[in-house]
């Protein structure tokens, strides 16, 4: 281990100390990885809050609102519309809340402090049936979960397996002990060697944690209008595709496995703002072929002058039943 990475693996076990976690009088699931992004977090907290919805629950999110400008804590929306835009929220969290219905997301980067203000609220979901889904939760160490899932990027699983910043991983492998449930998302992409292999270096840390894989499948094509299109139509299609996400492959390779020819990439750091300047400059490049982006891209072009071939893809979260029984059965 490099020396920055040693320094960082320290101050990890010193915050781990000082964090003592607070109690929420009610259920809490959290959903995180141990990697630096692209497990495909957001799609897998947003399925489990409507899965909780089906079940009968009353979920609510606690996000981080990463690069979010607005005080915390806040309301990006209370279950009806967006209280805010995706500069004042965070991307991810406005994505969220433009995406589901009837799921309050508070926008605290302290997790618990953001669970008594919502319970301090008057809002009307408020009842036995009430269930916390903490956002990128799995370092935070805080505040005390009932369900403590793991995301593991199937495709990429530990990167090189140094801690950050000579790797990607945020914590030691040995804190996959931590985790109830791991999920190895985009397991359809994967070489299986690469999935028995990463599902062996599980078990020699945690021998008996249910392991299931997943899928991020495409769902739609989103316009500039909120309208969406079958996925089909991808089929033989030239495109340009541009993002700012933490892993753009895997972003281009569903493009490819839906049959879209991609002619030309641009790819963004993660997060990335995008002036106007950026989108006039993308379009002449694109010289009339469609434009194919990510949900989380589309949110943060609000109020810019957009052309009207310009797509989000979305992207499902699948995986098995079983998974769910296991959370809920808490």
């Amino acid at each position: 281990m490099g020396l920055l990475s040693g320094i960082y693996g320290i101050v990890l076990k010193i915050a781990r100390l000082l964090k003592k976690p607070k109690k929420l009088p009610c259920k809490v699931i959290s959903i995180g990885n141990i990697t630096l992004g692209g497990t495909g977090k957001t799609p897998a907290v947003m399925a489990l809050a409507e899965e909780a919805k089906r079940r009968g629950y009353k979920p609510c999110i606690l996000t981080r609102g990463y690069k979010g400008k607005a005080k915390d804590p806040c309301f990006v929306t209370k279950g009806e519309k967006p209280l805010m835009n995706a500069s004042q929220a965070g991307d991810e969290a406005f994505l969220m809340a433009e995406a589901l219905s009837g799921v309050p997301i508070i926008k605290c980067a302290d997790r618990y402090e953001g669970g008594i203000f919502t319970l301090n609220s008057q809002l009307k979901i408020l009842n036995s049936k009430l269930v916390f889904i903490l956002d990128d939760g799995f370092q935070h160490w805080q505040l005390h979960r009932d369900r403590d899932i793991l995301l593991i990027d199937a495709t990429n699983p530990f990167d090189n397996g140094k801690l950050f910043p000579e790797g990607k991983l945020r914590e030691p492998l040995s804190a996959l002990k931590r985790a109830d449930i791991i999920v190895l998302s985009k397991a359809d992409m994967a070489d299986k060697k690469r999935v028995t292999a990463c599902i062996s270096k599980i078990k020699r840390y945690s021998t008996d944690v249910p392991i299931y894989t997943s899928s991020h499948v495409p769902a739609a094509l989103i316009n500039v209008s909120g309208e969406s299109e079958s996925i089909d139509t991808l089929k033989e299609r030239r495109v340009y595709a541009f993002s700012g996400i933490a892993n753009p492959y895997h972003f281009e390779a569903l493009l490819k496995s839906m049959g879209a020819e991609i002619v030309k990439s641009k790819r963004f750091r993660d997060h990335h703002h995008y002036p106007q300047g950026d989108i006039d400059k993308m379009i002449k490049e694109a010289g009339g072929m469609d434009i194919i982006t990510t949900e989380k891209d589309m949110v943060k072009l609000k109020g810019l002058r957009l052309p009207e071939n310009i797509f989000a893809l979305r992207i499902k979260f699948l995986i098995d039943g079983n998974f769910y029984d296991g959370i809920f059965g808490i």
